[in-house]
Formats: structure tokens, C-alpha cells, sequence
């Protein structure tokens, strides 16, 4: 498996994980525990941002693994 693939795989399960965050934070009454979701799903986003950049340049310096 390349580097890109698991990058790829990696966000891809991130992202999951983030609409599970959100489904749970929207079905969650407490609010301190709606406030911990929330604040996990702004630390998952920023992951997501963060391997999203370097998926970028991965593609850019690896040019085959474009779209794969």
C-alpha cells in the first residue's frame, strides 16, 4: 500500500468518524457532552484540512498517484 493510499484511507475514515460525531452531537440532550462533540468535530476538521494539503502535494510530487 503507498503512502497516497493510506492517506486516502485515512480520510476517508476521518471523515466517517465525523458524521458519526455529528449524528451524536445532535442527538445528545446534555450539553456538556454536545460541547465535547463539537469540539472534537473542529479537531477533526482540522486533521481532515491538514491530510487533505499533503494529499495535495503527495499528488503533486507523485503525479501517478493522482486519483487513485
Amino acid at each position: 500500500m503507498t503512502v497516497a493510499s493510506q492517506v486516502k484511507q485515512t480520510l476517508a475514515t476521518l471523515k466517517g468518524n465525523q458524521g458519526t460525531l455529528r449524528l451524536y452531537a445532535l442527538q445528545t440532550r446534555d450539553e456538556e457532552t454536545k460541547l465535547i462533540y463539537n469540539e472534537t468535530l473542529k479537531a477533526t476538521s482540522v486533521m481532515i484540512n491538514d491530510l487533505e494539503r499533503r494529499l495535495q502535494t503527495l499528488e503533486y510530487q507523485e503525479p501517478q498517484y493522482k486519483g487513485n
